[in-house]
Formats: C-alpha cells, structure tokens, sequence
C-alpha cells in the first residue's frame, strides 16, 4: 500500500498535529495507558514496579524507513508490527522483557490517513502481544518521506545482562532458528521476536555472549569475536531456510535469531542443546562452530571473507 496521496481530504495534513495525535490514541487503544504513565505531558511517567530490584535496565532504538525498511509491496500493518519487533529482538539478545516504547514520527503532510491507522492498530496488536505500553512519543515533518523511529525501554530477566563481549577461545558458536530468504518468504516482518528464548538463554551460565542476527551472519558474528581469535564455522551446518543457498543463509540478513557462544565442553555444548530441545521444540538450536586462536588452521572451515553482510552507508 502506497503511503502517500495526493488528495489532501486523505492525508494526515487535513488533521495537522494536535487532530492526529487524538486518532493515533484511539488507534493505540489498550496499549497506551492514560496520563501521566501514557502519551499527555512532556515526559511518561513509568511505574516503580517497572524496574525491579536486581535486575538491570536496558534501553534500545530502531526506524523504519520508507524505501529502505518497507515499501509499498508490505501492508501498512506489517510495518508498524516489525518496527516493534525488530526492537523487542534487540532486547532478546540481552535476555530482556520490555517495559515501555515511545514512537517518533517524521511525516510527508501527504502520508495517508488510512495508512497510518493501519500502521498504527499493527503496533498496537503487537505491543499487546507483548506486554509493551506504548506511552509517548513525537511528531515532524518529514517532506518527501515517512520514518518512523521506536525507542524502547527494558529490564533484564536475570541479575546480567548477555553482553556481546564475554566470548572466549573455545567457545561454541550456535544459532537459533533457520536463515536466509528473509525478503522473499516475507520472514523479515513477520518473524516473531525470541523473548522467551533470549531469557532461558540468559539464565544459563555457560551462554558466555549473544546477539541477534539482523545485518547476516557473516558479518554479525564479528562481533562476538574476541581479540586474538577467529571463528571456525562450518558450511554444511549452518541452519537454512527452505530454497536458500549457503550465500543467502550468510548474506541475507533480517533473520532476527538469536547468536550466541556457549563456554565448556563438547558435553556441555550438547547438553545446553539437549534443555533447549525439551524448551522449545519448535524451534531449532544449532552448533555451527567454535572459536579458535587468530594462529589456528582453518582446514575446513568457511572464509567469511568471502561473504558480506549488510551494512549502512556502504
């Protein structure tokens, strides 16, 4: 669905700002409480009982874009629905729940008044889903584009945060889920964040790091790696989506899985594998490789090299 109209009776500019913000409230619905913990004053008060002690605060933002995120192929509904998504991801990399988002607007004053309900009630859906008050927010113009930017704010689900940087020589590399195709099977907006994983991940000890894979796995895993080591991964296990190639399972990106390095043994690796099956059995766990010195040999091993992710400005 196209975003933008010409006929003005249309658009968001036959409200202007103050009208807007009382449909985007009906819109929002349940998932906005009321003032002063909703959209109302300048700032959203959030409840004490929002951050509990011993655990740790979390806070992470994500756009979409039009022309870049989405376009007009996506139903405004999907869109608003990813924009969450993609940030509740963020926060299951770190083993997290949300607590609260807000949502910033930068609009064409042509941007359809259709669209933005629809937009708007696939946010809603979802932050209800997930438990995610949606309490405040802002809105621009934006002449010639539409961007809408979420902030999100979360809690740990244990005493640590999963950082990407506890990895260490020897640890197993291991991925959830499957990956590549995520454009064309439409898995890119329609995946579903792993919360509930990212917290059974967190609560185990020898899980040393993790992320999500959101730029591809070739390029994401540079991040867990630490200094003086390289990865060992190994072609014929990586986990792909059905009709991909190794390439596409690598490269593609907007997997939204979970990446993770698991410190121990061999026994270890396969025991946390072996809970994870028993935990969701939905959902594929899968070892496909270890960290090793800068100085190993890699007989076997992918380059990855080769194989380049996405990355912005590039």
């Amino acid at each position: 669905m196209h975003p933008f109209s010409d006929q003005p009776a249309q658009t968001v500019a036959a409200l202007g700002e103050q009208n807007l913000l009382r449909h985007i409230r009906r819109w929002l619905g349940s998932a906005m409480p009321a003032a002063p913990h909703g959209m109302g004053d300048d700032c959203a008060v959030l409840p004490a009982t929002a951050l509990p002690r011993g655990k740790r605060p979390l806070l992470t933002v994500d756009p979409v874009i039009y022309g870049e995120h989405f376009d007009d192929a996506i139903a405004p509904r999907a869109v608003g629905r990813k924009l969450l998504a993609r940030n509740l991801s963020d926060l299951a990399a770190m083993g997290g729940r949300p607590v609260a988002a807000v949502v910033s607007l930068a609009l064409d004053p042509r941007t359809r008044l259709d669209w933005l309900e629809a937009f708007y009630r696939g946010l809603a859906a979802t932050a209800r889903r997930h438990q995610t008050p949606v309490v405040g927010g802002d809105i621009a113009t934006h002449r010639g584009g539409l961007v809408a930017s979420l902030t999100l704010a979360g809690v740990t689900t244990s005493s640590r945060a999963v950082t990407r940087s506890g990895a260490a020589v020897g640890d197993f590399i291991a991925v959830t889920g499957v990956l590549g195709g995520s454009l064309s099977s439409g898995h890119h907006h329609a995946f579903t964040p792993r919360l509930a994983e990212g917290a059974w991940l967190a609560a185990r000890r020898e899980v040393s790091a993790m992320m999500d894979v959101s730029d591809g796995l070739a390029k994401d895993l540079h991040a867990l790696v630490p200094a003086r080591a390289k990865p060992l991964l190994f072609g014929d296990l990586i986990p792909r989506r059905k009709g991909c190639d190794l390439r596409a399972a690598l490269t593609d990106g907007e997997d939204y899985e979970l990446l993770f390095t698991v410190r121990g043994t061999p026994a270890a690796a396969a025991r946390l594998a072996a809970d994870w099956s028993r935990a969701f059995p939905r959902t594929p766990l899968t070892v496909i490789g270890r960290l090793a010195p800068a100085s190993a040999p890699s007989a076997g091993a992918l380059d990855l090299s080769a194989y380049h992710g996405f990355e912005h400005l590039r």
